[in-house]
């Protein structure tokens, strides 16, 4: 094995002796930092350090079967080349997808500004203030176009949106209604019945599908109803809905954005849930995502809302500020049950989404709507005339004919146009925003049409009236869409939020579990190209080939890097891979006629998404005890296992622990399983360390889920995007998620969890290019690099502050936790009060409090440079000098430069200033302060205050039991 002490810049092969060699530019340290970083750690080498670190039964024998790093001008012609073997055709298939124009000033200064998309989910909110009031704009848009009291900040897409819904009917009507059955209209997008029905079964409800006629009106829970359908009918649905709440049922809409600027709102039909997906507004089709769905509800509702909630409080100094409501609730765990698994949203996507609507205003939104909704009036008109059957008498932007003679939709393929084919053979077409004349002389001739239409002429006679359905509530009223018309003002605007988020661009952000490395220019750069972000997630073969090769590979590179047979994409986050990969083994179990099988163990430790997952897939949590190492106590795992040997689905564990430590046991932990019938659902946040140096599938893992965004380099986008696809070993492959509008998946197959077929496919590339750049020896590399850094870390703190869990060798994995509970004690300091002093220093906390409460879980990832990590570690070596003078009494323990913190500009430039130190050391605390300093744009942030009468706290891991 190669000598990796000798650095980065090493290779025994030369490879990367080109000039633009990007192991290089990835990896932090250098070559010259890394005999001082290995001698504060008391080891002779990297190899050395590993060997300690990680246990010698785990470790792989040989490399990885990856093909070798390229450079980055090479990964960049190899995508350009899979880009190019797509077939970016006009899609006018609809299912919720549609053509969209990205104004460039968004896609400049948002998709492809780091300043947004390496930003972390904004739960310390003195320093995300500018995406909350993004996220906030994105919320009071979906209000008030939905006419709904209450929305929240995004959902994953519109077929989970739909399916998050179906479960908050049945948690609203708790014991006042019994039923487990829930209709679906069949008018509704098949991915959605798809995903609603695969969220359902674990459950134990009843989904029935029907025509909305026929619903029934009694025995449901709640009904799911498309407006304007998938078939383009637009019909008002108030008397469906006030006969279903005579019978006790709520009634959950799924809805168009843009067509709700024309139409009267979900609201004044009484729906009690509004979905939807925002994509239209301005965000790619991307082959299917990322984009960002929303879900919208009653007031009286708004504790039931999945997802997250921006909310307004008041700071320290009685200014308004906003934050995450019930941001303790972030992965939906209740007290008597887990309702939902969510842990990312699509912030970026949302970002981009509120500011489309920002850029546009009410009457730019109308504008394009009543645009769409006239073509498509005229062409209905255009088409009668040529002798085909318009079969809806009223609809927005889709038409469904029936075609007098011919094959439109062979005729249109050949114009470069997919349209849709319905069972009963009509033809759907969907009109979007990018539609001009020129397209819709391409239709009329693909219906058989030989002369050119007069579109002015056309356009000019149809009647925009939609009746009853004529949208009179006004919307979007807010001052923030009614003042950035012009490009200058967007981009300032723009730059305004931006300036009050702490991103990467800043500094390091350090949070433990979470993997905030660096997001490289070249990994990004195809996310903005046609041939990814233009293709409609459902156009034929094809032309998606570039993709589909793409994927393949991909596919074969995450199961050669977990040691793995199959692998599916679907997944477009951590949590539903999580849920995704337990319902795999449910299938398997039940395949094999052990259905009974439903306990499923998981460690106190475990982050909170396990057991909700757990529990959405039909399985019963049974916790099994950590010891005082933060090892799983295997005593009490082999009494666990033998208690429910009978009833044994499967353990659900992360590795390295969620304790940030190797554990030794692991293999065993998974063998103790087995012998009792289960599976091993290993959780892959953790994967950072593991990369190269040994394999899930060979210590006994059967399933696992990858966030790509955290091992594999897709940025966290503010708290989105992510994708968390699953590895499977060979006897589970058959159960890998499906898809009814795609070649992908079999008989024994999960069924679909996510709207499209493979996720959010326009992120892929960004992992696709990490891997290819980085090959075996870099990613190898990686690992061993974020291990040493994390080592280092703990051994320059462990003098300041205790660092809990450390492996035998008393070394640390990729990450570490110090612990802050003696200085409550000592001094009075909370972790929250150092989490907030951090901001003055110029950092976002570690992850504070998970997953011991009072510790801050540290993790500096290999791309931070030695600089940066000694700077972190001065920081908080500063913060415990503050701590000792409270513990000394020379300082006010109520009063002081903690539990003051964060200070703002306008506090340090106030013309009071009555605090017991100085104004340079609440804002100056290190040098590189005076150099550059990020601001924090309020004070201390009053939680209690913005959660009034609100349920807050999460439940342990106990409560699920």
């Amino acid at each position: 094995m190669t000598d990796t002490t000798r650095g980065t810049d090493h290779d025994a092969s030369g490879l990367f002796r080109h000039p633009d060699r990007f192991i290089d530019r990835h990896i932090g340290p250098r070559r010259s930092d890394l005999p001082h970083m290995l001698a504060a750690l008391g080891v002779p080498s990297l190899d050395a350090l590993v060997d300690e670190a990680v246990p010698a039964a785990l470790r792989l024998t040989g490399e990885l079967d990856l093909p070798r790093p390229v450079a980055e001008s090479q990964v960049l012609e190899d995508l350009r080349g899979l880009a190019d073997r797509n077939r970016v055709f006009r899609s006018y298939l609809g299912l919720g997808y549609h053509a969209a124009r990205l104004p460039p000033a968004i896609q400049r200064n948002i998709l492809e500004n780091p300043g947004w998309y390496t930003q972390y989910t904004p739960y310390q909110a003195e320093i995300s203030q500018g995406r909350l009031e993004a996220l906030l704009n994105f919320q009071t848009l979906v209000s008030d176009l939905t006419g709904m009291e209450v929305a929240n900040a995004s959902m994953l897409d519109e077929a989970t949106a739909a399916a998050e819904a179906m479960t908050l009917c049945k948690r609203v009507l708790g014991r006042k209604n019994r039923s487990q059955t829930f209709f679906v209209a069949d008018h509704c997008h098949p991915q959605t019945v798809e995903v609603v029905r695969t969220r359902a079964e674990p459950l134990g409800y009843e989904v029935v599908v029907g025509p909305v006629e026929a619903c029934p009106e009694s025995g449901l829970f709640g009904a799911l109803i498309q407006v304007p359908d998938t078939r383009g009918a637009l019909a008002d649905p108030t008397a469906l809905i006030e006969r279903l709440h005579a019978r006790g049922a709520l009634v959950v809409v799924a809805t168009d954005l843009l067509a709700l600027t024309l139409v009267s709102t979900p609201g004044s039909w009484g729906a009690d849930v509004v979905v939807g997906n925002s994509q239209r507004f301005g965000v790619p089709l991307g082959f299917g995502g990322p984009h960002a769905a929303f879900m919208a509800t009653r007031e009286a509702y708004r504790r039931q809302l999945p997802g997250r909630v921006v909310g307004l409080s008041r700071d320290a100094q009685d200014q308004p500020a906003l934050r995450l409501a019930l941001q303790t609730r972030e992965q939906h765990i209740r007290r008597d049950k887990a309702t939902s698994n969510i842990c990312t949203a699509q912030v970026l996507l949302a970002v981009m989404a509120s500011m489309y609507g920002v850029y546009h205003g009410p009457e730019g939104l109308t504008a394009i709507a009543r645009r769409v909704h006239a073509q498509a009036l005229a062409l209905a008109g255009v088409l009668r005339g040529l002798g085909h059957d318009v079969v809806h008498p009223c609809f927005f932007d889709t038409l469904r004919l029936r075609p007098a003679s011919g094959d439109p939709v062979a005729a249109a393929r050949e114009l470069g146009i997919n349209l849709r084919t319905h069972a009963d053979g009509s033809v759907g077409i969907a009109l979007d925003e990018t539609v001009d004349p020129e397209d819709l002389d391409d239709l009329v001739a693909a219906f058989g049409g030989s002369d050119r239409v007069d579109w002015s002429a056309e356009l000019g006679a149809v009647d925009l009236s939609l009746g009853e359905l004529d949208r009179t509530e006004p919307f979007m009223t807010h001052p923030v869409f009614h003042s950035h018309r012009s490009e200058t003002e967007l981009l300032r605007y723009i730059k305004k939020l931006e300036s009050k988020d702490l991103s990467l661009t800043t500094s390091m952000i350090p949070l433990g579990s979470c993997t905030m490395k660096l997001n490289a220019a070249v990994e990004m750069f195809a996310v903005s190209w046609a041939g990814f972000g233009a293709l409609h997630p459902f156009v034929p073969e094809d032309q998606s080939r570039g993709y589909r090769e793409l994927f393949r590979r991909l596919e074969g590179w995450l199961c050669e890097i977990t040691g793995l047979a199959a692998c599916s994409l679907q997944p477009n986050a951590g949590s539903q891979g999580e849920y995704a990969g337990l319902l795999v083994i449910r299938a398997w179990q039940q395949a094999r006629g052990q259905g009974h099988r439903s306990v499923c163990l998981i460690p106190r430790s475990a982050h909170g998404t396990n057991p909700a997952s757990a529990i959405l897939a039909g399985l019963r949590v049974v916790v099994v005890a950590c010891d005082d190492e933060g090892n799983i106590d295997l005593d009490d795992l082999r009494a666990k296992a033998s208690r429910h040997g009978d009833d044994l689905a499967a353990l659900m564990v992360t590795y390295p622990s969620t304790h940030g430590v190797f554990e030794e046991t692991i293999s065993e932990v998974c063998d103790v399983v087995h012998d009792h019938g289960g599976q091993v659902y290993l959780d892959g946040a953790n994967l950072n360390a593991l990369v190269g140096l040994a394999r899930l599938g060979d210590f006994g893992a059967d399933v696992c889920h990858l966030n790509l965004h955290k091992t594999f380099s897709i940025p966290h986008g503010g708290g989105g995007p992510g994708m968390g696809p699953i590895c499977a070993a060979s006897h589970l492959a058959p159960h890998l998620p499906g898809h009814g509008l795609a070649d992908l998946g079999g008989e024994a197959s999960i069924g679909a969890v996510s709207a499209a077929p493979w996720g959010s496919p326009s992120i892929l590339p960004i992992s696709y290019a990490y891997i290819a750049l980085m090959g075996a020896a870099g990613l190898t590399q990686a690992s061993r690099i974020a291990i040493l850094s994390a080592n280092y870390i703990a051994a320059r703190l462990a003098p300041h502050y205790p660092v809990l869990y450390k492996g035998r060798t008393g070394r640390v994995a990729h990450e570490c936790i110090i612990d802050l509970r003696p200085l409550k004690a000592s001094a009075g300091i909370s972790v929250e009060d150092v989490a907030k002093r951090l901001m003055d220093y110029g950092f976002h906390a570690p992850t504070m409090s998970w997953p011991v409460a009072g510790t801050l879980m540290i993790e500096p990832t290999e791309s931070e440079s030695l600089a940066e990590l000694d700077r972190l570690c001065d920081a908080l070596i500063g913060i415990r000098r503050e701590i000792a003078a409270v513990e000394r009494g020379e300082v006010d323990p109520g009063i002081n430069l903690l539990t003051m913190a964060p200070h703002t500009a306008a506090v340090v430039t106030a013309d009071t200033w009555d605090q017991p130190y100085s104004r340079s050391e609440a804002a100056w605390p290190a040098p590189w302060c005076r150099e550059h300093k990020f601001w924090p744009a309020v004070s201390r942030i009053d939680n209690a205050y913005g959660d009034r009468n609100l349920v807050c706290a999460c439940p342990a891991i106990e409560d699920y039991e």
